[in-house]
């Protein structure tokens, strides 16, 4: 919802909001076309107010023109809203944030999380924005929508990062929470280096269900990434450590209050878990893989929650990107993994068995995932090795640097995102792997977890891994290609993120290749 008036702040006052040492993408020139006009903008600073605190961006349903701007509160606010423009044009629209709560099962603590969504945007375009609310200081960056058609840009990607920070343990003292490590900092310095237009963060993102304080731990995430998460989309998927007990129906109720997502569920219990949206000619999916998957790894086990609801979704979902002209890529993002060689979680026959033939059938180019906390790929795979137990994904080519995506699907395992706990000193050595057949009907007692049941399996399918480093991201560099009809190209590259000191190292570079779907 907007608010109309015939004011708007100058380029002048927009840079000073931002202060003087802000950074410096050039910006674009005018409002949005169809955005309405906002009062003059005058900060309101008064005592007692709680601050705009985690500032984080989201895309809506059209990313071209759409643009979600959210933050927390520790208390109720008045009147919270999001100023926006360009530098040039001043800050020439309003739009007013819907807020939602969520009450902490275990402390009993209510979080406000506002959201407002920015409509009308132009395509391809830089933005200058400032949250706020009465009484409170703004909070202000920029940002830059989506292109509309085929256009060149980056996306990045990690998953299992968990946040930088310690908290008061049980007995009152200080404590470092289990989960955090320095390079959970670093990720997010590196992922501003690249600058991409959007971030994909494949499940378990700061591991509050193992907390002691679960809000404080979604605090210091959110102020950790803001960093980054303030200029540029960071699209989440949900893992198993975003099950928290008593927060919600399935546990999720956190994670559906901070996030904002371009879905179309009707049924307020599933609303953000699953959803996806186009960037230039690339088709993201984002799943939620607890619903499919065997493996007992949340606070409660809810396996199946959605009773088919999520895979027809799926269905649909591909069988329109693929059949669509106007998109090349179809990339999906989930957390737990179809493919590992780490003797850590393993693959999980239940999501083999449930998105197998579906990424098959529709051609899926690319599935990231994080989960096993290492770097590991596959090559092209399609269908499942004749008369295997574990339904081995098919390698259908030995191509590793340069890959025809119409032959098969190339899984990463990008779990490298800062967590503890690593694991890429646990990869098989024999060229085997384990994969989750069976879970136990009930929990164990002593672990709280239903116990997965193992089967060892030839790992054909496995093309690059990395065993020396622990912690890293990939990019991936779309090359639309020049006519119709011609070859589009996406380059990655796999960044480490290095002890002590966070600096980048490129540990490897690869492409994939196929005709535009409007030849």
């Amino acid at each position: 919802m907007s608010e109309t008036s015939k004011h708007t702040v100058s380029r002048r006052g927009a840079l000073g909001l931002l202060g003087a040492g802000a950074a410096a993408p050039l910006l674009g020139t005018g409002v949005a076309d169809a955005a309405p006009r906002s009062a003059a903008f005058v900060p309101q600073v008064g005592s007692g107010v709680t601050p705009v605190q985690g500032l984080h961006l989201t895309f809506g349903r059209d990313p071209a023109r759409q643009m979600v701007v959210s933050w927390i509160t520790e208390g109720s606010v008045r009147r919270p809203r999001v100023l926006y423009g360009t530098l040039d044009g001043g800050f020439g629209a309003m739009a007013q944030a819907d807020t939602r709560t969520y009450v902490d099962g275990t402390s009993g603590r209510t979080v406000w999380v506002h959201h407002a969504l920015l409509d009308h945007l132009r395509p391809g375009t830089e933005y200058i924005y400032a949250a706020q609310h009465d009484g409170a200081t703004p909070d202000a960056a920029t940002f830059r929508t989506a292109p509309s058609g085929r256009s060149a840009f980056t996306f990045t990607s990690f998953g299992d990062q968990s946040a930088p920070q310690v908290t008061w343990n049980a007995a009152g003292a200080v404590g470092l929470d289990a989960n955090s490590t320095p390079a959970t900092k670093d990720i997010v310095t590196g992922i501003e280096t690249v600058a991409p237009l959007f971030h994909l963060l494949n499940g378990d993102l700061c591991y509050a269900n193992l907390d002691v304080d679960r809000v404080r731990t979604w605090n210091n995430f959110f102020t950790n990434n803001t960093r980054s998460a303030r200029y540029r989309p960071w699209m989440p998927a949900a893992g198993n450590h975003e099950i928290e007990k008593l927060n919600g129906e399935i546990g999720l109720g956190a994670y559906q209050a901070y996030f904002d997502l371009p879905s179309t569920e009707t049924d307020r219990e599933l609303a953000g878990l699953w959803y996806s949206f186009t960037a230039g000619s690339v088709r993201v999916i984002v799943l939620q893989n607890d619903d499919n998957a065997l493996q007992d790894g949340g606070d409660v086990y809810i396996s199946g929650y959605s009773g088919g609801r999520q895979l027809k979704w799926l269905q649909k979902e591909l069988a329109a990107a693929r059949a669509s002209k106007d998109v090349d890529w179809i990339v999906v993002a989930m957390h737990q993994v179809m493919i590992s060689t780490s003797d850590a979680n393993g693959a999980d026959l239940g999501l083999r068995e449930k998105y197998g033939p579906l990424f098959d059938k529709y051609g899926v180019d690319l599935v990231l995932c994080g989960h096993e906390h290492d770097y590991e790929r596959s090559l092209a795979v399609h269908g499942v090795v004749s008369g295997s137990e574990t339904l081995t994904p098919n390698p259908v080519s030995t191509a590793t640097d340069n890959i025809d995506a119409t032959h098969g699907t190339v899984h990463m395992v990008l779990g490298g995102g800062g967590v503890s706990g690593t694991t890429n000193g646990s990869f098989f050595k024999n060229g085997t792997a384990k994969v989750i057949t069976a879970v136990s009907p009930k929990a164990d007692p002593t672990s709280g977890k239903r116990v997965s049941t193992y089967v060892k399996e030839q790992a054909v399918w496995s093309a690059v891994r990395d065993e020396e480093h622990p912690y890293g991201f990939a990019s991936f560099t779309v090359d639309p290609g020049r006519h119709r009809g011609d070859t589009t190209t996406m380059h990655v590259t796999y960044y480490n993120v290095n002890k002590p000191h966070g600096e980048l190292s490129v540990f490897e570079k690869f492409s994939l290749h196929r005709r535009r779907s409007d030849g």
